[in-house]
């Protein structure tokens, strides 16, 4: 499943990860560490929502 950061839009695909913050593709949104932050904007975990 996909999450999105309700602040900027960024969209979390687990199957790509976030290479440039070295998020291994197929790492699931609740297996990102605590202090992952939106590479976009910097907010956390919590200002992120599932995506239908």
């Amino acid at each position: 499943m996909k999450y999105v950061c309700t602040v900027c839009g960024y969209v979390y695909n687990p199957e790509l990860g976030d290479p440039d913050n070295d998020i291994a593709p197929g790492t699931a949104f609740e297996n990102l560490p605590d202090e992952f932050t939106c590479p976009i904007c910097g907010v956390g975990k919590d200002e992120f929502e599932p995506q239908d």
